[in-house]
């Protein structure tokens, strides 16, 4: 293949649907050729996991603010769908690309698929680079004293903190145009839903993007970070940043949002404790895509094989009640209808919802880590699996098994006032604080004030906490996890 000035850059976005701080595109724009800047939908490889509905949904939308920025900075974007391997082999040929671009991604399927690629279009004398843009530090970089990965996050964290990120790449003020190629509609791949359009709600509550990233980024600095320490548990405020969907497609770095974050610390008054913890989140992110590289079946595979024999209840009424958010139990059904209408969670609804489902109900971590798949806008490959895991006690640092969640007490605790049950579950909207969360211990004539027939209006509890609690400890001791 004759390399010419006029022979193109091609760049394959894929986690990193945005044009600041993006080193592939800025090492592309550096190589001053035309640019091909690329979109691929690969449904068809195997290893590769498919999006759930919700999170196509937000790809949908990313990728049109993609275009957008593109169009605004003088390029445009070419969509194409089929198995990667097979479109970039096409194009490069089509187009004559002697040089492509990526940033890297850490789920085993997409490791071993950008290896192909990499080794076919390197002995076709393409020119392929790699690039670090979706994590603070990459995951082999980081080892025990031994040698070994890390397995607990706290001496993880002590680690990798110090080290510093690599330092944000400006967003380019043009690009330059790039040969006519044919491509297809956004519109053509139905990415979202139609007959249903359960959408509605997401539509409502996210803007997804690099400007939407940036502007709930601002709004989190500028209000929710204060307080975050002490408030970021509690669903019925505004103390979390509501950013995984931006990181999770990348319409945001965790570079840039861990720049800004000190930048508000030195701006701030009194925000140490505040900087500190949600540093800290940003870094069990970077945990559990060390523990997914290397644990590549993390999604399916206990990390500690000792759960490997427990003995999992097939119980599809009581799965379906917490699908539903029917379970009888306020927090635990506000969390579950939060999911569908919003395609989110609060992350301490996120650990109660898992934790009822697990050991009230005795059903499969993968059965709940399947469903979060499905439903939710941040579904990540690392963060969901890595945080069933942590719940059921079957992964790296894991929440010992006898940690079982009381519904009751984590909402009075979490929800004292009752505003977010009241929010997502409006049929006990007219309880008093001292019973929304148990409202079957409400006596008959409150239930009549408030308008709640318990059995047909609202759920009695599908199991009794006591019992269910006594139920899930005599399981795991039968397997041997005492």
């Amino acid at each position: 293949m004759t390399h010419t000035t006029s022979a193109p850059t091609l760049v394959w976005f894929r986690d990193d649907l945005r044009l600041a701080d993006n080193p592939a595109l800025a090492a592309a724009l550096a190589q001053e050729r035309p640019l091909i800047l690329l979109y691929v939908l690969d449904e068809a490889t195997p290893g590769l996991r498919s999006l759930g509905g919700a999170a196509r949904w937000w790809l949908g939308r990313s990728l049109a603010a993609l275009a957008a920025d593109i169009e605004r900075a003088g390029g445009s974007l070419l969509l194409r769908r089929g198995p990667a391997d097979e479109v970039l082999r096409d194009l490069v040929r089509e187009a004559g690309v002697v040089s492509v671009h990526w940033n890297r991604r850490y789920d085993a399927g997409a490791i071993a698929l950008d290896r192909r690629i990499k080794a076919e279009l390197t002995r076709a004398g393409v020119e392929v680079t790699s690039h670090s843009a979706t994590l603070l530090h990459e995951p082999w970089t980081l080892r025990t004293k031994s040698g070994g990965p890390y397995r607990v996050f706290t001496p993880f964290y002590r680690a990798a903190a110090p080290l510093g990120p690599r330092r944000i790449v400006p967003r380019p003020e043009a690009l330059p145009p790039g040969p006519d190629l044919p491509g297809d509609t956004l519109a053509a791949w139905h990415l979202e839903p139609a007959q249903p359009d359960w959408a509605g709600g997401l539509r409502a509550s996210w803007q997804p993007g690099e400007a939407g990233a940036h502007e709930v980024l601002r709004g989190f600095l500028d209000h929710g970070i204060h307080g975050y320490a002490e408030r970021r548990d509690r669903p019925d405020s505004e103390h979390t940043s509501r950013l995984s969907p931006f990181l999770r497609f990348g319409n945001l770095s965790p570079v840039q949002a861990l720049a800004a974050l000190h930048h508000a610390a030195e701006a701030g008054e009194a925000l140490g404790r505040d900087v500190e913890k949600f540093r800290s989140e940003l870094y069990w992110r970077e945990f559990s895509y060390h523990l997914l590289f290397h644990n590549p079946d993390l999604a399916t595979t206990n990390v500690n094989h000792r759960f490997d024999s427990f003995a999992w209840r097939d119980d599809g009424a009581f799965e379906r009640a917490w699908r539903r958010g029917r379970t009888g139990y306020p927090i635990v059904d506000a969390g579950m209808r939060q999911l569908w209408q919003t395609g989110w969670m609060h992350n301490r609804v996120r650990m109660i919802a898992a934790s009822f489902l697990i050991k009230h109900g005795l059903v499969d971590w993968r059965r709940g880590e399947a469903w979060f798949w499905d439903t939710l806008v941040d579904a990540d490959p690392a963060n969901n699996p890595a945080s069933w895991q942590w719940v059921a006690g079957s992964g790296a640092d894991a929440a010992p098994y006898f940690r079982i969640f009381n519904p009751m007490l984590q909402g009075e605790k979490f929800d004292p006032d009752g505003a977010y049950v009241r929010r997502f579950v409006p049929e006990l909207a007219e309880l008093p604080a001292d019973v929304i969360h148990q409202p079957w211990r409400a006596k008959p004539e409150v239930l009549a004030r408030a308008g709640v027939e318990l059995g047909t209006g609202y759920p009695r509890p599908i199991v009794e906490h006591g019992a269910a609690r006594e139920r899930a400890l005599a399981a795991y001791h039968r397997s041997g996890e005492e």
